[in-house]
């Protein structure tokens, strides 16, 4: 009986649904964002947001609608809800991917396909905790999209991804930033997004600084008080913005005339939307544009294209937002710094893939529930359209981007990937489609193999094997005893076996399948003979050697690396420093300058070559040069570990050089902050900290209310107008249990008055 019913559920399950099952299935009403009107009151005292959100939707469904859902952030509490000027009635139920609030509105009637409907939604939203997605502070306040601060049918964490419309913006507090234009008065903020975008919001004081020329419509808004040089690295990063948007128009077409903004702000870093772009404040204090803040500028410049100025709709979006557009920008990383900067960003891109290959979904399936989203969706995504370049061409590729971004633009339907990818099989015929349906729809399953090149008679042959599900369209690379380079093209066919053949050539010394790295794989280090070591776990076992202390071993693996990715700067970093590690003074002072020196470094470059230049000056005397090197590295902010071993140099060097500065105003306020800890009063300790910060912090100390708690500044520096730094030592005791150490802490000023805002690199045991 049990085999007879599993029989019948599987022959079930193949049973082609009826006309009218399928007609009912697509009977129903579907919903779409028009346009977003925002209204919102940052209440201090209360720490809440309150806020009327009106949503004008259409019916893009094949049936009529009686009920409209939207989700919004958890904590929230839904007050109203209207329709048409009608108090509608709603119910709440939790959200069970990504814990959000899921609310049905019952609608006045039908809305008929085709039809608009008006929903005004009075809420509040208590903001606990800062965090970067959400935060209320007298030094400034902010919410971003991903913390659903506002209603809306769909969020970022759904397979079609967040809704996304033109919005107008109000929110009721001074010196307030957002995308669009701005038209603020008094102490309102308005802004108005012509573009498919997000609301979202940052509050604080800056500096503006506005460009011109070509970057023209470009502005950075920077730290209050900032200096000249990060006012001209801000400049820099203006430039490089005016660079990607002429590019972008040379490639995709006209493009959408809205303003740029490039934002300086301590949390919230790496979010863009509708041409704003928050950056680190750390991008400023470098010595020009870093990889990582090239890289973010130019996807938010490609967005204003895709996404922005023509929608995004559907399934998989995220393969074309994310995907596509990080191919775009590493074009625009080739033309502008060079094929070497663009194969490194490549690389690094392909190690961070690899890290999720073998545990990840398909592209067209994976959400940002899944936890290789960040690492898949921008990187596989962008490997794959290199792939579809590579099989159809540069121009043929552009030509069907462009002419569906044309059809999109001022369609509320937008562009869809089903809609691109029908376009290119159309153009690249059955072999591309069958090459899209498996790199989107499959999990990655190919693995290329090569073998040793044999002489066969006057030609050198090596064997092929694609362990793959789909046929490998590539080359394959060799290097001769003398030096000379050849290529043959091959097909290897999915799961079998196939040869590479090179003609009269003279005896081969190595071989090496897909060169180009053109196809995600599981498995990179059986690509070439003599077979190398995986980047990924050489670098893992080079960082390890070095942490040991084991200085030679790390520098055997570092060049190991650089031996088949030369132009890895982490590898380069490894080496410089596992020679510094062995007194090779000098050798690795010419690598960790070679370092600084690159195109495009990266922010870990910039901090480990300087903290490395640091040491040696150190060594040699040279305590004020010293100071300045260990200084460029606190300010690259780059990792926990560079910040830590820069900061301890420059006390060091400061300390040598007589040069050790501490703010006495400073110095009392974490006195008195030292007695509020150790009196165990919430309200003492709460009154030195800035409102919604550090949390977790006051309530383990009220808990536990320290026996002895006493820092000692070692030096203070001033970040910007109204923010400071300390360097302290820490030795305090809670419950009978003694512990010391360091701390960076930093402050911030607010009516005249110092407060704690956070404790970084925290290392007391």
């Amino acid at each position: 009986m049990k085999r007879f019913l599993i029989v019948l559920l599987v022959t079930l399950s193949f049973v082609p649904q009826s006309p009218t099952a399928v007609a009912q299935e697509e009977a129903r009403a579907a919903w779409q964002i028009t346009n977003f009107d925002v209204t919102a009151n940052i209440l201090q005292p209360e720490r809440q947001l309150s806020a009327t959100a009106v949503l004008s939707a259409n019916n893009v469904g094949r049936g009529a609608g009686t009920t409209f859902t939207f989700r919004i952030h958890p904590k929230a509490t839904v007050k109203t809800v209207s329709v048409a000027g009608a108090t509608a009635t709603f119910r709440s139920v939790p959200e069970t991917a990504g814990g959000l609030q899921r609310l049905t509105v019952t609608l006045p009637g039908s809305i008929q396909p085709g039809a608009t409907v008006a929903l005004t939604i009075n809420y509040t939203i208590p903001v606990e905790t800062n965090s970067g997605l959400t935060a209320i502070a007298p030094i400034g306040s902010q919410f971003l999209p991903q913390s659903q601060w506002y209603p809306a049918p769909n969020t970022h964490l759904t397979i079609r991804g967040a809704d996304t419309a033109p919005f107008r913006l109000t929110v009721n507090a001074p010196n307030v930033i957002s995308s669009g234009v701005e038209k603020s008065s008094g102490s309102s903020s308005v802004f108005e997004q012509s573009l498919n975008a997000q609301p979202f919001f940052v509050q604080g004081e800056w500096d503006r600084v506005d460009g011109v020329g070509d970057s023209r419509n470009i502005g950075a808004l920077i730290s209050r008080g900032a200096t000249a040089d990060e006012k001209k690295q801000a400049e820099a990063l203006m430039t490089v913005a005016a660079t990607a948007r002429i590019y972008f128009t040379s490639l995709l077409g006209p493009g959408p005339d809205v303003p740029v903004r490039l934002v300086s702000v301590r949390r919230g870093a790496g979010f863009s939307d509708g041409g704003t772009i928050l950056i680190e404040s750390a991008a400023l204090r470098r010595a020009k544009p870093d990889a990582a803040s090239v890289l973010a500028i130019a996807e938010a410049i490609a967005r204003l294209w895709v996404g922005g100025q023509t929608a995004v709709r559907g399934d998989a979006g995220g393969v074309l937002r994310e995907g596509f557009v990080r191919h775009l920008a590493n074009t625009f990383i080739e033309k502008q710094f060079g094929p070497e900067a663009a194969r490194e960003e490549l690389l690094r891109q392909r190690l961070a893939y690899s890290s999720v290959s073998k545990k990840d979904a398909p592209l067209s399936r994976v959400t940002a529930l899944d936890p290789t989203y960040y690492s898949s969706v921008p990187n596989k995504g962008a490997m794959v359209w290199r792939l579809i370049e590579h099989h159809l061409g540069r121009d043929v590729l552009l030509n069907v981007i462009r002419e569906q971004l044309q059809s999109g633009k001022g369609n509320p339907g937008g562009i869809t990937l089903a809609g691109i990818r029908g376009a290119l099989a159309t153009r690249g015929g059955e072999r591309l489609k069958t090459l899209i349906d498996q790199q989107m729809d499959q999990v990655t399953d190919l693995d290329l193999m090569v073998g040793l090149p044999q002489q066969r008679g006057a030609d050198w042959v090596s064997a092929l094997r694609n362990l793959g599900s789909i046929d490998a369209q590539t080359s394959v690379r060799a290097v001769t005893a003398n030096g000379e380079q050849l290529s043959v093209d091959v097909i290897v066919p999915a799961r079998n076996f196939s040869e590479a053949v090179f003609r009269n050539a003279g005896r081969i010394t190595r071989v090496e399948i897909d060169p180009e790295k053109l196809y995600p794989q599981l498995d990179y280090g059986n690509d070439s003979m003599p077979k190398t070591r995986d980047v990924q776990e050489a670098l893992v076992e080079a960082n390890r050697t070095f942490g040991a202390q084991d200085f030679v071993k790390a520098e055997k693996v570092a060049r190991e690396i650089l031996a088949v990715a030369p132009q890895l700067q982490e590898a380069n970093l490894i080496l410089a420093r596992a020679l510094l590690g062995q007194g090779r003074v000098d050798e690795a002072e010419k690598l960790f300058q070679a370092s600084l020196a690159e195109q495009l470094p990266t922010p870990t470059t910039f901090a480990w070559a300087s903290v490395g230049l640091g040491e040696i000056n150190l060594r040699r005397g040279q305590h004020a040069e010293a100071a300045r090197r260990f200084n460029d590295a606190v300010r690259a902010d780059a990792e926990y570990g560079a910040s830590l071993a820069a900061r301890a140099g420059r006390i060091k060097a400061e300390t040598a050089a007589n040069t050790l500065q501490v703010d006495p105003a400073v110095r009392t306020f974490i006195g008195q902050l030292d007695q509020a800890i150790t009196s165990g009063k919430q309200a003492e300790l709460e009154s030195r900290i800035v409102s919604g910060e550090l949390v977790r912090f006051i309530g383990g100390v009220v808990g536990t209310q320290p026996e002895i708690w006493q820092t000692r500044v070692l030096r203070t520096e001033q970040l910007d107008l109204n923010t400071a730094a300390a360097d302290v030592s820490l030795a305090t005791k809670e419950l009978g249990r003694e512990q010391s150490g360091t701390a960076v802490l930093i402050l911030s000023k607010a009516s005249g008055s110092w407060k704690l805002m956070g404790i970084d690199l925290f290392e007391v045991r």
